[in-house]
């Protein structure tokens, strides 16, 4: 087997438990892979702004991915490679939000936008990437800086139809996936969690059969597949645990933790 020598993590409902606090046993977790010389990263539909309080308790130095890793960056929050939603797209896709009567955000780099500031996620959106929504009247203006957009739902079943009608709409020119139940995202073209361990790969100088990944949702199926070594988590859907070589224990079990164990064995 080949030697792991990167760990690319999903955020929440992997990194994080349902509180958003990170834990002792993960934070230990990631300081063993670095005294092991295994590097760490994350990557996550989350927008770079809302990934900047990981950094420190991590030491993570190695770039990591926002919006589904579509946008690489590094540890200063610099952008090294970003790409965008193209305008129409952008539009199409709010419309198509708009149809399902579901919450819309965009963000952009540095902005998380919003028309609704009682949105029934707004409140816990806020609380995971500890930043505000700024409030605007109309989208229209930010279009040609869209690096994310968001259908927040609590209906499940109605986001599910929503995501494969957007997915018709948008064909190509955008990857429309549910991260969560209740949050659908739109995220540039040709860009997911799987060209990020691509990119991570050729960046360090390895085999993507070097690297191991972890995560518990649809998402993250594109870098289980183009990953050596991958561990569903214990609270992910049975989808999503059948195209993992490992099942660990769940987020709010510190199964992110006992996942790094196992790594640790393999190397």
């Amino acid at each position: 087997m080949t030697r792991i020598s990167l760990v690319v993590s999903d955020v929440d409902g992997t990194l994080l438990p349902k509180s958003k606090v990170l834990s002792d046993g993960a934070k230990r977790a990631v300081a063993k892979l670095h005294e092991a010389g295994i590097g760490f990263t994350i990557v996550s539909s989350r927008p770079t702004i809302g990934m900047s309080f990981l950094i420190e308790p991590l030491a993570i130095t190695l770039p990591f991915g926002a919006f589904n890793g579509s946008s690489i960056v590094d540890a200063g929050l610099k952008p090294i490679e970003q790409h965008l939603i193209p305008p129409a797209t952008a539009q199409r896709s709010i419309d198509i939000l708009t149809e399902f009567g579901v919450d819309i955000w965009l963000f952009t780099n540095d902005q998380w936008l919003t028309r609704n500031p009682d949105g029934e996620y707004v409140s816990h959106e806020k609380l995971a990437i500890k930043h505000d929504a700024v409030i605007v009247t109309e989208f229209t203006p930010y279009l040609t800086g869209a690096c994310k957009i968001v259908g927040a739902s609590s209906d499940a079943a109605l986001l599910q139809r929503c995501e494969v009608a957007m997915q018709q709409a948008v064909g190509a020119e955008a990857t429309a996936v549910r991260s969560q139940t209740y949050y659908l995202d739109v995220t540039p073209p040709g860009h997911d969690k799987g060209t990020f361990v691509e990119a991570m790969a050729k960046r360090l100088g390895i085999s993507t059969a070097a690297v191991a990944t972890i995560g518990d949702m649809q998402n993250d199926l594109p870098m289980f597949a183009r990953s050596g070594v991958s561990f569903a988590m214990g609270n992910a859907t049975d989808d999503v645990k059948k195209h993992a070589t490992h099942v660990t224990d769940s987020n709010e079990r510190d199964g992110f933790a006992a996942a790094m164990e196992t790594v640790l064995k393999l190397t």
